[in-house]
């Protein structure tokens, strides 16, 4: 199982390596988002082939997920950048060789960490079968993929329209959650754990940190709070962005509202 651990962990991080090296030389940033959704799908898939002996409906259901949730965010992280050009946080960052590479190997064990209940369970040597945990974190998981997929359209369309430039959405589910897209990342590998919790026995059950790590991930390291501390600073002082911030959730929607 060690051996086999490694071998997934070796593929992420040689992925990780080969887009480095096409980013850096090409100077571009074409790959570097589109390679997080494809290295989960890759690496899930690599995970599923080791333990192909006891391949099930089961296991083939939870390389569904993954890979509907990669090549859906792998696709659309494509389309944007394609219509970017380039993406302004890694100015000053794709142009120095080892503050790049350091982007990409955090990618590659973040990527690591993220699959950890699907890459124990898809190694199993065992018969897997469905059970109310499977069905429960299943909906969840689609119903992330859902929350993200649609955040995203909604505002990737609002942002190509020339009379929003400078503004900021609040329209669609956007009204009821400041950060829609990431509350659906998060069901979406929470929704993955609670599918494979049955067979998270002794140690493995550690493997919860995959759910704690993506939320701490997108709340306070590359997400939620880069944005947050942005739309500070470029609506400061403006009292309707104020007020869509008080009356909107930073992920959950805000039942009840204090009302001055």
């Amino acid at each position: 199982m060690l051996s086999n651990f490694l071998i997934v962990f070796l593929v992420i991080f040689f992925l990780q390596v080969l887009f480095f090296i096409y980013a850096a030389i090409k100077k571009t940033d074409i790959v570097t988002d589109l390679s997080y959704g494809l290295t989960f799908v890759i690496g899930s898939f690599t995970s599923l082939l080791l333990g192909y002996s006891h391949i099930s409906t089961f296991k083939w259901l939870l390389f569904f997920l993954i890979a509907l949730w990669g090549i859906r965010l792998a696709g659309f992280l494509l389309v944007r950048i394609l219509k970017m050009g380039k993406d302004s946080r890694f100015d000053g960052i794709r142009e120095d060789p080892l503050k790049f590479a350091s982007f990409w190997i955090l990618q590659a064990i973040s990527v690591f960490i993220i699959l950890l209940p699907s890459i124990y369970t898809l190694l199993l040597p065992i018969s897997m079968e469905m059970s109310i945990f499977s069905y429960v974190g299943f909906l969840i998981a689609i119903f992330g993929i859902l929350i993200e997929s649609i955040a995203d359209m909604q505002k990737f369309v609002f942002k190509n329209k020339g009379e929003n430039k400078g503004k900021w959405i609040s329209s669609g589910l956007w009204k009821y959650s400041r950060h829609p897209n990431y509350l659906g990342e998060i069901l979406m590998w929470l929704g993955v754990f609670v599918y494979v919790l049955p067979y998270l026995n002794g140690l493995a059950i550690f493997t919860f940190l995959s759910p704690v790590y993506i939320t701490y991930l997108l709340l306070f390291v590359t997400g939620v709070a880069k944005l947050e501390q942005e739309n500070k600073e470029r609506y400061k002082g403006n009292s309707q962005f104020e007020e869509y911030v008080r009356k909107t959730g930073l992920l959950l929607p805000k039942i009840f509202v204090k009302k001055k």
